[in-house]
């Protein structure tokens, strides 16, 4: 199948844990952007969501990446969760200045709301932050509350153009469920994020809580395969495809990318390193859960 179209890529790029699986041990903080952009076409920018991207930054990512790569960028927590999109116009303005360098890298900003944003006291507060985004920059939203699968919402998306995000947060043992959950198609083009079961954290033998992300821990074949029918059944329809994987989906993010690409049909071939770890047996370290 054609790649064209489908933007493969990580949730974040700056992992310590990637040392020696995906970076080579001795590579620069300020060089792993570069690197990465070797194999991948596409990243998630995390770090937006924590402070504002400065024009300083942005400049720097559209120097470090080559012509055809894509950005997306989560939008301030001081917009999606302090103020709740609220009184929040000034804040928006100031961080799409910050990416204004990137214009011609940018795939899409990410409105990523709390779990405690509800539709009983936030509904009309979504619908004047949706009605105020500029049209000429591409956004999507990730709801972490069921509550809103509304067809209202949905509708208020399409009017807008804005992408309805799909996130695949199942636990290991309903991941197969993922690619068939509430699944609305908002605008012309998706944008899907794998994250996984992020309150469960376990090493190879199910025992103790991991804080290094540099193996697959928690092999998600099943779900991998079906995200994989569903990307290509919407293929056609859709302008582009934003497909990111999360370190806490598999264990490692690029080598759940390499797992996608492959699913997939797409030519990704990823750094061989020495010492870099393989998959272990499917199911083999999950089988308490």
């Amino acid at each position: 199948m054609s790649d064209s179209k489908i933007s493969l890529g990580t949730c974040a790029w700056a992992y310590d844990d990637w040392r020696g699986v995906f970076y080579p041990e001795t590579i620069p903080a300020a060089q792993r952007l570069g690197w990465y952009a070797r194999y991948f076409r596409a990243v998630e920018v995390d770090s937006t969501f924590y402070h504002p991207p400065s024009p300083r930054s942005t400049a720097q990512w559209l120097e470090s990446t080559p012509d055809g790569f894509l950005f997306t960028t989560k939008l301030s927590r001081a917009i999606t969760h302090e103020r709740r999109l609220r009184e929040s116009g000034g804040l928006l303005r100031e961080f799409l200045n910050g990416l204004e360098p990137l214009r011609s890298k940018l795939g899409c900003v990410l409105i990523q709301l709390p779990a405690f944003f509800k539709p009983a006291q936030d509904e009309e507060a979504l619908r004047r932050f949706i009605a105020q985004l500029p049209r000429d920059w591409p956004f999507a939203v990730e709801f972490r509350d069921t509550a809103w699968r509304l067809p209202r919402v949905v509708h208020w998306l399409q009017e807008r153009g804005v992408c309805w995000a799909w996130t695949d947060t199942e636990p290991y043992s309903h991941q197969a469920e993922g690619a068939f959950e509430w699944l609305p198609i908002t605008a012309d083009f998706l944008y899907i994020r794998l994250l996984g079961d992020l309150s469960t954290k376990f090493d190879a033998n199910g025992k103790r809580r991991i804080a290094r992300y540099d193996r697959i821990f928690w092999p998600r074949s099943r779900a991998i395969e079906n995200w994989a029918v569903k990307v290509r059944h919407h293929l056609a329809e859709s302008r582009r495809i934003f497909l990111f994987a999360a370190n806490h989906f598999e264990g490692i993010s690029p080598l759940t990318c390499g797992r996608l690409a492959r699913a997939l049909g797409l030519e990704l071939e990823l750094p061989k390193l020495e010492g870099g770890p393989s998959a272990p047996p499917e199911g083999r370290q999950l089988d308490l859960f």
